[in-house]
């Protein structure tokens, strides 16, 4: 089963790198070798300077984005509770906190570095806003779209409406919120890196940026795979939980 559902997904990758390495992407977009290194020398890069690239991600880019991530889930799903019990927050606050979904995260960041200084709780700020949002949306389908059948009997039952929230509401929006986290933790991790690029000391973003500057495009690449795997693993993790809270859904 597992590998009728990682097999095409592997072997297309191979394939991309094949073609990769072997120029075809060169010749079909009008690019050179130092605009778009080749996975050899991105693999290279990533061995040569595997300590700095590694330190950077466990100890500034990962504990950013990881941080940020449940911040911004926990605010999210309090947000939801409250517009799903409170009629008039639902009409005045829902549509209030989806617009900030479109916010663009380069104009946020220097504002978090100005508010917040130059280390870490300017960054982890950023990965809260942009993850904020999707679970506010996320989480309020889940807690508010319940069978009006189930809610009767409930109420026939006259259990109280914490008990409503705690058998019925929240059972039925876990699904949606580990959907809102799945997706938060791509934005996670391009929050992060973003903010980085301003005043940052250390972390994936800044060697990104260096290295773009200086055309070192290897190591830049470098930095991107490395920040991929950080992603990978933090999705990883996310599923993880959600398989042991809730199996069925966890494998489809």
């Amino acid at each position: 089963m597992r590998l009728a559902a990682w097999g095409p997904p592997c072997l297309l990758f191979a394939v991309v790198l094949g073609l990769w390495q072997a120029g075809v992407l060169h010749v079909l977009f009008g690019l050179r070798e130092f605009q778009l290194p080749y996975p050899l020398q991105i693999a290279q890069a990533v061995g040569e300077r595997a300590d700095v690239l590694w330190r950077d991600a466990a100890l500034y880019t990962a504990p950013e984005a990881a941080t940020g991530l449940m911040l911004g889930g926990l605010a999210g799903f309090a947000c939801a509770v409250l517009f799903a019990s409170v009629p008039f927050l639902q009409r005045g606050g829902l549509p209030i906190a989806a617009s900030l979904n479109s916010i663009p995260i380069i104009a946020i960041s220097p504002i978090a570095v100005l508010w917040l200084g130059f280390g870490q709780p300017s960054k982890v700020a950023v990965v809260a806003l942009m993850v904020f949002a999707p679970m506010v949306v996320n989480a309020f389908k889940g807690l508010y779209s319940i069978d009006p059948q189930s809610l009767e009997l409930m109420t026939s039952l006259a259990a109280t409406p914490r008990e409503v929230f705690w058998k019925l509401r929240l059972p039925h929006s876990l699904p949606y919120v580990f959907t809102a986290l799945k997706v938060g933790t791509t934005l996670s991790m391009i929050g992060a890196i973003v903010a980085e690029f301003f005043n940052a000391q250390r972390g994936l973003g800044v060697t990104l940026s260096n290295n773009i500057q200086v055309a070192k495009m290897p190591s830049a690449w470098a930095a991107i795979v490395v920040a991929a795997l950080v992603g990978l693993a933090l999705y990883g993790l996310v599923s993880l939980v959600e398989r042991t809270l809730i199996p069925q859904h966890g494998k489809r």
